[in-house]
């Protein structure tokens, strides 16, 4: 292991990092911008606090340098950033970095897919929550249609950024009824979808433990009519549980951290739009490392900070969801992606 390379309370070193480069999304998705609460009048960050891409590339290295082997850009929407793939760039060309990906609602890869490729981008996830086109629109709350993630999804395979990873979350009553189509889908497609435990993240989306479709369920419903089997995890702390169609076409994941939590292997940090660093999805507050960045911190001090903030982490907030400690204040998921 890096000497350099802290650890948290509970032996978890920092391998993922997900940078968020905006607040901003095109959509407003019922699970985590809901349009009631992200309206017209809300205020998003102005463009002065949001991290330059020289300061997002500093961070980046000085992450690097403490194990980082991953870095994904998120948002809100990340391809609403303008220019993102200069940004890409920047980040493709850092020593030691091992993997660069992008998690988007796929409505501008049609568009863009191809300069993200030539920019350094290997790996894309596009979020898709039905097949059913009034489904997904009245879950997008943004009059956006199916056909044209599609398209996205396509732009990003004919652009080499695959195989392409499909987030679908699931709410009861609202989407499950799109499970079994969604795998027919992408069955044999050479792409993974994966299914999402509706989450408490933020306090905005209303969440109930009864909305949940565990992921036992969605993997019951799918090997009915598809037998399937679980498959080993390709690196330590992947969050998905991974499982292969017996007849050969293709594979499936779960990401259950509702039921199934799985604190005790999460290697992720996260990075705000304005440079706050959280130790958790569900934290209820970050650390300022922007204001370290703007006042002539050497890259020593700043990775000293981050190596003090990390090596006190005892995050495990989905082993802990349902005691009376669950915090009242959350982040939203928009502020520090998903």
């Amino acid at each position: 292991m890096n000497p350099a390379q802290p650890l948290d309370a509970f032996n978890r070193p920092i391998r993922d990092l997900r940078i968020s480069v905006t607040d901003r999304c095109n959509f407003r998705c019922i699970y985590c911008m809901p349009r009631e609460v992200f309206g017209s009048d809300f205020q998003f960050l102005p463009r002065a606090e949001l991290l330059s891409f020289e300061e997002i590339e500093r961070l980046a290295r000085i992450f690097v340098g403490l194990g980082v082997e991953k870095i994904r850009l998120t948002g809100g929407e990340p391809l609403v950033r303008k220019d993102l793939e200069t940004l890409i760039s920047r980040l493709a060309a850092v020593p030691g970095l091992e993997d660069l990906a992008l998690t988007t609602n796929g409505s501008l890869l049609p568009a863009k897919a191809e300069a993200l490729r030539r920019a350094g981008l290997r790996r894309v996830t596009i979020s898709l929550d039905a097949l059913d086109d009034a489904v997904f629109r009245a879950m997008n709350d943004a009059e956006f249609p199916v056909a044209r993630v599609l398209a996205g999804i396509q732009a990003a395979a004919d652009a080499g950024l695959a195989p392409v990873k499909i987030n679908m979350v699931v709410k009861r009553g609202v989407n499950e009824d799109q499970i079994l189509p969604m795998a027919a889908h992408f069955r044999g497609s050479g792409h993974v979808l994966r299914f999402i435990e509706f989450m408490d993240v933020g306090t905005t989306n209303g969440w109930r433990m009864d909305d949940v479709v565990p992921a036992g369920e969605i993997v019951d419903r799918i090997g009915r009519q598809w037998p399937i089997e679980p498959m080993s995890p390709t690196v330590h702390g992947e969050v998905a549980n991974r499982f292969r169609y017996r007849d050969g076409l293709g594979e499936i994941g779960v990401i259950a951290s509702v039921t199934q939590a799985f604190c005790r292997t999460c290697v992720r940090a996260r990075l705000s739009a304005k440079g706050e660093l959280f130790t958790c999805l569900f934290a209820a507050r970050g650390h300022d490392l922007r204001a370290l960045l703007r006042d002539g911190s050497a890259d020593e001090e700043i990775a000293a900070a981050v190596s003090r903030i990390w090596g006190v982490r005892r995050d495990r907030y989905s082993e802990i969801r349902m005691a009376e400690t669950r915090p009242a204040e959350r982040v939203e998921m928009s502020y520090i992606g998903g």
